[in-house]
């Protein structure tokens, strides 16, 4: 069988994985992502619930918008938790695909939403720790720190530079 017989040229062949969004990111900084969404979703699901329970229409939309993002952030940051929903493990490997920025962008979105809608100290608690996992996105987007070595390298290259500079215009004055 010659090349040319194949059905599926080796061209074709299926590319690999995009790279994950987690990469900068250390392991328990990964779970304390994990672990603030599932608990801003647990905070949003009780505060949520807590502000249906009112004859004002306001707060019952922002109630139900909470609840929604309660089963938004159990939906991409603890799929197990909806082991019943067949397109849970498909969103939750879509979200891990997000870059960190995002994901900050997107969850700290959802939770302003509720409080615009309607101000209480209960959409504020309720959407405070999702909003605070969106920041722990944002931060891991921003990247790692560097350590004082390589700044003080960097600080002394620049020095130097600007001392060339300096004697180099000199010189060329004379």
């Amino acid at each position: 069988m010659s090349s040319q017989d194949e059905p599926f040229p080796a061209a074709a062949a299926p590319e690999p994985a995009a790279p994950s969004a987690d990469e900068g990111m250390t392991w328990w900084y990964r779970w304390l992502c994990r672990i603030a969404g599932v608990l801003g979703g647990v905070s949003c699901a009780c505060a949520g619930l807590w502000n249906c329970v009112t004859i004002n229409p306001l707060n019952i939309a922002a109630g139900v918008w909470m609840m929604l993002n309660a089963f938004v952030l159990f939906l991409c940051e603890a799929p197990f938790c909806c082991q019943f929903i067949e397109f849970a493990n498909a969103v939750s490997a879509r979200a891990d695909r997000l870059r960190a920025w995002q994901k900050a962008a997107f969850y700290c979105g959802m939770a302003v939403f509720p409080v615009m809608l309607s101000l209480t100290l209960t959409t504020l608690f309720g959407n405070a720790i999702a909003f605070a996992t969106g920041v722990l996105y944002g931060l891991s987007a921003l990247g790692k720190k560097g350590d004082a070595i390589s700044y003080a390298r960097i600080h002394q290259q620049q020095k130097q530079m600007d001392e060339e500079k300096l004697t180099g215009t000199l010189e060329g004055q004379t």
